[in-house]
């Protein structure tokens, strides 16, 4: 493979993306209730329950994030079994489930006096989608937060990304189903290939295409997209809050009721990730990674398929967009918590006995092929 720097720290936006995404809700709700007419033209451009213009967003999101994983380091998986084990365990394993079981607990039982009886189910569903979409993108900008190896980070996010293809839908039709939520088969598969299946195949084709070219041309593509993917992701927040304003308006502190689940998830799993491999014997730098891919998700992809399974104006919807809108401070704190507990971390963990585990990992490893300049928003 060709050498490549790892991946810049988080641009100002990346940063301050809850600032954007508060700001998508405001003007969403302001031009959903002042200009009606066209968002409701819009919500009717449907084909198969797929919204055409909200499908077309997805893809600009989606692919240039999907262009910067490179499949062929699937094969590196092996050399960090017991991180990467740790990382499918939690992902796959525990992460649907936990967020199912904490849907149930809070949506269904603690805050249901204050939630719309009508949408109870429709929020469970869209966390358990949340939760059943690991992190693709972001985790490279998490990992380089931490130090983390970048051979690590990329091969377990292609293995993700892979396991996802075949493991998405059969674990949200299990889970909306242990919910008594129905499940509409026809309209997930049909999600699934269009917002995993065909953008991947899309992203790969041009990879290998733009590499051909060279390193230095496939890092200007990469820059010049990378904007689009962003402008697309608050053009789906607007147009969804512009659905979404007259529940929102009605109800502000859905928004916070939907969160705590959510936060809870993610310090759960993450410190779940982290604690598993020191007790395996994995070093810091794997260790990180493994934790903050399972403690994140790939909420584009979720907010695309609450809309496809259940509509625009939908808690499902609503509840993967409270995703979006956590997703940078709350990762934030958990890249500053494991930065600060390394000392722990190293002082107790088998790893220890051997010294070079323990050393901060070069940032750069000649096996790993990862684009120059900063990563784009999202997972």
């Amino acid at each position: 493979m060709t050498d490549a720097p790892a991946p810049a720290p988080m641009s100002v936006f990346e940063r301050y993306l809850t600032v954007w995404v508060f700001l998508c809700i405001v003007v969403g709700i302001a031009l959903g209730q002042w200009l009606p007419g066209p968002f409701q033209t819009i919500g009717r451009m449907e084909v198969a329950q797929v919204n055409l213009p909200v499908g077309l967003l997805i893809w600009v999101m989606i692919i240039p994030m999907l262009l910067k994983i490179d499949f062929g380091a699937l094969h590196q998986v092996r050399q960090y079994w017991r991180g990467i084990g740790v990382t499918l365990f939690v992902n796959w394993a525990v992460k649907p489930f936990s967020m199912a079981l904490l849907g149930w607990l809070f949506v269904r039982q603690v805050f249901a006096p204050w939630l719309p009886a009508a949408q109870l189910d429709s929020y469970i569903a869209g966390l358990i989608l949340l939760a059943a979409a690991p992190c693709t993108a972001m985790v490279f900008v998490w990992s380089r937060l931490t130090g983390g190896h970048p051979l690590f980070t990329l091969s377990q996010v292609a293995l993700n990304d892979t396991i996802m293809v075949f493991a998405f839908a059969p674990i949200v039709g299990l889970l909306l189903g242990l919910s008594s939520i129905a499940v509409p088969w026809a309209t997930l598969v049909t999600s699934v290939l269009l917002y995993i299946v065909i953008p991947v195949a899309i992203a790969q084709a041009w990879r290998r295409a733009l590499l051909r070219r060279g390193q230095d041309a496939f890092n200007t593509a990469l820059a010049k997209i990378g904007p689009w993917s962003v402008l697309a992701l608050l053009a789906t927040l607007v147009l969804l809050f512009a659905f979404q304003g007259e529940a929102i308006l009605a109800q502000p502190l859905v928004i916070a009721m939907l969160a705590v689940p959510i936060l809870i998830q993610v310090f759960f799993n993450s410190a779940l990730a982290y604690w598993l491999n020191r007790r395996l014997g994995e070093s810091h730098s794997v260790a990180c990674p493994s934790a903050l891919i399972g403690a994140s998700n790939f909420f584009e992809l979720a907010v695309a398929a609450a809309i496809s399974l259940f509509g625009f104006q939908s808690g499902a919807a609503l509840a993967t967009v409270v995703g979006v809108l956590i997703e940078v401070p709350v990762m934030l704190l958990v890249v500053r918590v494991v930065n600060r507990s390394r000392g722990w971390y190293e002082a107790g963990s088998p790893a220890r006995l051997d010294g070079a585990q323990c050393d901060r990992p070069p940032l750069a490893h000649p096996s790993v092929r990862l684009p120059e300049g900063r990563q784009g928003v999202g997972e």
